[in-house]
Order: structure tokens, then sequence, then C-alpha cells
């Protein structure tokens, strides 16, 4: 089988392209990472940050208040299943 003269530089004209732009995708992601918050809460540095919603007073209040909602709600239920079952056991009182 005849190789054409010309296709074994092709994997070198990739490469020469392709390398470059790999390595520039990579400083842009690093670069990204550096000014992008990390996650719920985190801040970014001093330029570009600002306090997470999560992190201020009002919305700490809120989420504490649904919290403390959602226990009471855990414990309606659960004290809802006991009276239950305490029917079920002993159904004349």
């Amino acid at each position: 089988m005849a190789v054409k003269r010309g296709s074994r530089y092709i994997g070198r004209m990739i490469d020469r392209l392709y390398l470059p732009l790999l390595g520039l995708a990579a400083a842009l992601a690093i670069g990204l990472a550096m000014v992008w918050p990390q996650g719920y809460g985190a801040r970014s540095p001093a330029p570009f940050g600002h306090t997470p919603v999560q992190q201020t007073p009002a919305m700490k209040a809120a989420m504490q208040r649904q919290i403390e909602a959602a226990q009471a709600r855990v414990e309606e239920a659960r004290e809802a299943v006991r009276d239950l079952q305490a029917q079920a056991i002993a159904p004349t009182e």
C-alpha cells in the first residue's frame, strides 16, 4: 500500500495547532479558577468578589427559620405516627 508523500506531515501540523490551543485553554481555565467562587459561600479574591447571598444576615436568619420549621414538621409527623401506633396497639383507650 502506498502512502501519500504529504500525509506524514498532517500529524505534525495538527499537533502544531492543537497543543498550543490546549495550553491556552489550560491557562484560561487556571485564570478563571483564580477568580471564580468555589462553591456556595466561597468568595472570589478582592477585586472580583462580593459577599455571597448565603452569608448575609437576612439569608442566614431565613435559612435558620427553614431548618427550625422542617424540624418541627418532622417532630409532628413522628408524634402522629406514635399516636397511630398507640391506637393500633390499644384501640379501646
